[in-house]
């Protein structure tokens, strides 16, 4: 039998393969095929060269794409031939090495895997309760990492040198903490420790060895006694309560100032979400991934028995989440949480559950050190739990819901859910904010755009990421925050600086928002001067279309539906409810449509008292002569002084900006409903306008739901007009408002009315959308902006625009608000500077 050929063939796989145990996968797929060669990290991803049987040699290179390690992403594998080394008797793993210009992914920070847990759980494992353990599969990354190549001297670990035991197995191949650079035990590991506020005002905070031993008793405790504890988490500090005491959890949101907006909680495991939650299995698998998001679940009913209410397993207080059936829910990611968990359990009378929230007061960004945080949680926290391994990057948790995918309508004229379909058909996730777990995680872009130059999108004012491009690859930032202050832009900056430093790339140009007074657009202001860049000012709706338009690769013609809250127009008022025609390949847009203009009374005054949008859109309504009932609302008696002000302000025109706004039409109709009236968190009125209408009557849920005959739903949806205004198509806000008004008159229970204000709104849009389109010759309509943020609009329209022969393109990797415009910032700042070559 004649001897197979020897040959050697290089391999260059780049992506998320560095710090996910890629190199001891390869060195295992050498040993099965009898294959020597080398495998190292290198700064364009992991170098390989495979010598052996020319069938084994292609065997590799199949299994290296199939059978991945559970963290490792590919984007792109090279290969190419090298000269046979001679009296090669093994297979090596080399050091590291690096250069400029990298295409490495780094890893997101991953929840504590399975076999982790069972090492903490085990009384004979050296890793027995240690809050810290983790392996190639799980565990912090992007929070401890400052350059790449990914190696434990570029980490906040590098501080900790190994023990015997620990550098055993980080040298073994063969053991899953091979090359696990966070790798620790409690010989050599970072340590806990516990702080009481009485320890902390003195300033006794340093660790002690009676600190230490009794710190995970004295953090539960703190939690059973009523207490808030502040732990420090993956990317930074959080506040924790008992979530089943009333009590506590009045006292966090009057030290958070915080009355209303719900609130994160964190369970133990799955049986206990079980029990407060309706969980689909695409819940649960969501709350198991590796990412181990915060998930909003729909709320378990509790049974009503009297005094023994307390006593069930799904009890929660209303505190929890005041406005919405949903609770956002998690399990415990780290292996701290876990082992807190474990100990809780062994003294509650019912399975644990914690709110788990940012550590901060409302408006400032986490803490992430142990100085800032006793410092800044003093007038919050009654006791800190902490540990001295450093976070370099504050990051906050991923919020993240199920979109359910619904099926076309059928012969029989349904809509229903195909229950026989897969799981990844029925239901993705749509982001709210999206940071631990999922960023630095890229958006990718044409591989035409390979060696294309890297472009800064700075982002907005609320909810502020920034966007940096490298080669065929979008970066969108965590989640900041709000930019209204000091403290949030140093954050703002803080990120900017740690992704240039992690990609090692520079900005050749910088996009901003058109608004003149955002912090962000200040940021890339300074720093396009200061660093002779050239800087575009995009409209903020264009950005959410660009973005929209991008994550789904549609660089052609396409219109786009852009719904949020606030953005400058180019004709300097507040826009929000915009029909967009675009162009992404050559940087072109124009406006086709929007909702009709109404007035803010007050400006600002009216986003945080809805009531005033309400009366601007009655009196819209009185001008153009449409019928209403009288003002009997539940709201005006309390009113009545403010109101008459703003009816005087609305006859004079006296600080009434105009708004084609869709949030501040959803604010009007809760305001109108009574559900509310003065906001004290953004989107509270919208909320609360969802949560009503998902407890509209069953049939008029069923056609929220997808799960009615089109007659019936057409039954439900009132008529809107449209109307070619100035050149723009104009759905009528007022003429909605008006319906929603004369519904509620009639005694329409406010359930049904909001239920309809969705359907008819949905089916409003889609209409006008398919006007334009077939003037336009496109067929696809991108959605964007914060309202999609609403879960039951952004099922309907999708539904509403596939009648119209339009194929929705939603986001899916970003959220829809304005945590995601920055990626359409960055690509239609690189279409600029493409367009402006020679």
């Amino acid at each position: 039998m004649s001897k197979q050929p020897m040959v050697r063939k290089a391999f260059v796989a780049s992506g998320q393969v560095q710090g996910v145990g890629f190199r001891p996968f390869v060195y295992r797929l050498a040993a099965e095929g009898g294959l020597t060669g080398t495998v190292g990290n290198t700064s364009q991803g992991v170098r390989m060269e495979m010598q052996g049987a020319e069938a084994e040699v292609q065997r590799f290179g199949r299994r290296l794409r199939a059978e991945l390690p559970p963290l490792a992403r590919l984007t792109n594998v090279d290969e190419h031939d090298l000269p046979i080394v001679e009296d090669e008797t093994a297979f090596r793993i080399v050091p590291s090495s690096g250069q400029a210009a990298h295409s490495v992914l780094v890893s997101p920070d991953m929840g504590v895997c399975a076999d982790c847990l069972a090492d903490m759980r085990n009384p004979a494992n050296p890793r027995y309760q240690y809050a810290f353990t983790n392996c190639t599969n799980c565990g912090p990354r992007y929070t401890i990492t400052r350059s790449i190549p990914y190696d434990r001297a570029v980490t906040s670990m590098s501080c900790f040198p190994l023990c015997p035991r620990c550098s055993a197995e980080y040298a073994d191949p063969a053991d899953r903490r091979f090359h696990a650079q966070p790798v620790a035990c409690p010989t050599c590991g970072p340590r806990l420790w516990f702080v009481d506020a009485a320890a902390a005002s003195k300033g006794q905070t340093a660790p002690t060895a009676e600190n230490q031993q009794q710190a995970l008793e004295q953090a539960v405790q703190t939690l059973l006694q009523g207490g808030i504890l502040a732990l420090k988490g993956l990317g930074g500090f959080q506040l924790a309560c008992d979530a089943r005491n009333a009590q506590s959890l009045q006292e966090l949101r009057r030290r958070k100032t915080r009355p209303h907006k719900p609130l994160a909680l964190m369970v133990g495991d799955l049986a206990t979400a079980r029990a407060l939650c309706d969980l689909t299995p695409e819940h649960e698998a969501l709350l198991q991934s590796p990412e181990k998001p915060v998930v909003l679940c729909p709320r378990r009913s509790t049974p009503q028995h009297g005094a023994d209410i307390q006593d069930d397993a799904a009890y929660l207080p209303d505190e929890v989440a005041p406005d919405t059936g949903k609770i956002g829910i998690m399990l415990a990611y780290t292996p701290l949480h876990a082992v807190l968990f474990s100990r809780l359990a062994e003294c509650a009378p019912l399975p644990p559950v914690l709110v788990m929230t940012s550590a901060n007061t409302g408006g400032e960004p986490i803490c992430l050190g142990n100085r800032e945080a006793l410092a800044r949680l003093a007038h919050l926290a009654d006791a800190w739990l902490l540990h001295d391994r450093d976070i370099l990057v504050r990051v906050d948790d991923s919020v993240v819901t199920l979109q359910p995918s619904l099926s076309s309508p059928d012969a029989h004229g349904t809509s229903a859910h195909n229950t026989s379909a897969p799981a990844s058909q029925l239901a993705e996730p749509l982001f709210y904010r999206r940071a631990r777990g999922y960023v630095p995680r890229p958006v990718f872009l044409p591989k035409t755009e390979q060696n294309a130059p890297c472009v800064l999108g700075t982002g907005a004012e609320l909810k502020a990421t920034i966007c940096l491009t490298r080669g065929a690859e979008a970066f969108v930032g965590q989640h900041i925050g709000d930019l209204e202050n000091p403290a949030t832009l140093n954050f703002y900056e803080e990120v900017a600086a740690h992704l240039e430093k992690l990609l090692e790339v520079r900005p050749e140009a910088l996009v901003c928002d058109a608004h003149p007074d955002f912090l962000s657009t200040r940021y890339a202001e300074a720093r396009a001067e200061r660093e002779g860049l050239p800087l575009w000012r995009l409209q903020h709706h264009v950005a959410h279309a660009a973005a929209v338009l991008a994550e789904n690769s549609h660089y052609g013609p396409a219109l786009a539906l852009c719904l949020d809250g606030t953005g400058l127009g180019d004709d300097g008022t507040v826009w929000g409810g915009e029909l967009l025609f675009m162009e992404l390949e050559q940087a072109q847009w124009h406006r086709v449509g929007r909702l009709s203009p109404f007035a803010l009374p007050g400006g600002d005054a009216a986003v945080r008292q809805p009531w005033r949008i309400a009366l601007a859109l009655r009196n819209l309504c009185e001008q153009a002569e449409i019928p209403l009932p009288p003002l009997h609302t539940p709201w005006l008696p309390e009113q009545a002084q403010a109101a008459a002000a703003v009816a005087e302000m609305l006859r004079r025109g006296i600080n009434c900006p105009a708004t084609s706004s869709c949030g501040r039409l959803f604010d009007a109709v809760a305001a109108q409903l009574g559900l509310c009236l003065d906001t004290s968190y953004e989107g509270q009125a919208a909320i609360r306008l969802e949560d009503a209408a998902n407890r509209a009557p069953e049939h008029v849920r069923a056609a929220l739901e997808g799960k009615a005959r089109d007659k019936d739903v057409a039954a439900l949806i009132w008529p809107v007009g449209i109307a070619l205004q100035h050149d723009l198509l104009e759905m009528d806000s007022a003429g909605l408002f008006a319906h929603v008004a004369q519904a509620q008159a009639q005694g329409m229970d406010a359930t049904e009315v909001a239920a309809r204000f969705h359907l008819s709104l949905a089916r409003t849009l889609a209409g006008m959308a398919g006007r334009a389109a077939r003037k336009l010759g496109v067929n696809c309509v991108g959605l964007s902006g914060g309202v999609l943020q609403n879960a039951t609009l952004a099922r309907l329209l999708p539904l509403a625009l596939a009648e119209q022969g339009l194929t929705a393109l939603t986001h899916h990797e970003l959220p829809p608000g304005d945590g995601g415009l920055s990626l359409g910032q960055a690509v239609w700042g690189r279409r600029m500077l493409a367009m402006a070559k020679p």
